[in-house]
């Protein structure tokens, strides 16, 4: 079949998309779930119509710098550091607890001690994307459900960096403790350099120039990619970097526009990612790595929920919204499929590791999608009692 073009790719996946969509809608399936079966269906494991899988990825990972640039903006300062405070105690006890159970199922499936310390990494962090994309605007903007989430995963993105760090220095064989130290040592600096950019050079250019849309979506867009980008040259992540970017522009009287012109271009993304992470599964891989990701699937499904519902708990937070938080951060994340191809590429992990994450998440993001939008308000419910936005 002869190669197609960037834009016979992107007319197959938007156009299949709204094809998929319609039917899902009909069916009272969640749009996500129809994403990702689009991506298996055209990519190199399905009919083979797409081959460009890996530039595809790599553009719908923009997808996630925008939603925690849009996830700044609507956050205040103030909350965000009384949030983190009690995310802290909550993050360090799951991720433990989380990367013992998958350090467990690992050597239970015979996968080496390297191999099952990777999917124990894997297993510890929840996905951003699901936990937002399903969380109601007006509760992600203004509730302590809405903090209380954000604050935990920003946390698990700092955990993930760590990890990603450690798994970078795998082929030295010895953790660069001084590079570790630089990056966080830089995150404040980073946010002193945002506040001062933002007061003294971008909100006198909004000001004046306020009434020229395009010029305000475009600073915005260069704003945001620019510190994603330095805050990647300084060790941390664009998705921290996207998020501080978001942040120091919350309390501008601009803001509210700004998250509103970015949210369609968001969403473009993010229907990338969802294509990219169905199509980038090789079937191939199925038979082998089938038990192990049922079993691991579950495991995740059934104990992060009732994890977090219990430290949470134990915070003071009310039983319904422990419950409700647990199983909306219920899956494994879009980090863990990096940790996967990183530790991969590293020669720390075979195939069949790689293999096993990558269809743990694939399962857990389908499922725990079913679990939210079935069960809890969020913005694609299919009950008309539980669609919020």
């Amino acid at each position: 079949m002869a190669e197609i073009n960037l834009f016979q790719s992107f007319f197959l996946i938007f156009s299949g998309a709204a094809i998929v969509a319609s039917l899902a809608l009909f069916g009272r399936q969640p749009l996500l779930v129809a994403y990702i079966a689009l991506g298996v269906m055209l990519g190199p494991s399905g009919f083979g119509v797409i081959d460009n899988v890996r530039l595809l990825a790599e553009m719908s990972s923009i997808g996630i710098i925008f939603l925690l640039f849009l996830l700044g903006l609507d956050m205040q300062p103030k909350a965000l550091v009384s949030v983190l405070r009690k995310a802290t105690f909550v993050g360090i006890v799951s991720c433990a607890l989380f990367l013992g159970l998958g350090y467990g199922i690992g050597q239970l499936f015979g996968y080496t001690a390297i191999e099952s310390w990777v999917i124990g990494m894997a297993l510890m962090f929840s996905s951003t994307i699901i936990g937002i994309k399903l969380l109601p605007t007006t509760v992600l903007h203004h509730k302590h459900l809405g903090e209380l989430m954000v604050g935990l995963l920003l946390f698990q993105d700092f955990v993930a960096i760590t990890c990603l760090m450690i798994l970078l220095s795998g082929s030295t064989g010895e953790v660069d403790i001084a590079r570790l130290g630089l990056s966080f040592a830089a995150l404040p600096l980073l946010v002193f350099f945002a506040w001062v950019v933002v007061k003294y050079l971008l909100m006198p250019l909004f000001t004046r120039f306020d009434r020229f849309h395009e010029y305000v979506f475009l600073l915005a867009l260069g704003w945001c990619m620019g510190l994603a980008e330095l805050a990647e040259i300084l060790g941390l992540s664009r998705e921290i970097g996207a998020f501080i970017a978001g942040i120091t522009l919350a309390t501008s009287p601009i803001s509210q526009y700004i998250a509103l012109s970015l949210k369609p271009l968001r969403d473009f993304f993010l229907i990338l990612f969802f294509f990219s992470l169905g199509a980038q599964f090789k079937l191939a891989m199925l038979p082998e790595v089938a038990l192990p990701a049922l079993v691991t699937a579950a495991a995740v499904l059934a104990v992060k929920p009732v994890v977090f519902r219990y430290l949470l708990g134990n915070q003071s937070e009310h039983k319904v919204l422990a419950w409700d938080i647990g199983f909306r951060l219920g899956q494994i994340s879009e980090f863990s499929l990096l940790i996967a191809l990183l530790a991969f590429n590293q020669e720390l992990i075979g195939s069949g590791a790689s293999h096993l994450i990558q269809a743990t998440a694939i399962l857990t993001f389908l499922v725990s999608s079913y679990i939210v939008v079935l069960n809890f308000p969020n913005p694609i419910a299919i009950k008309d009692h539980l669609r919020r936005d």
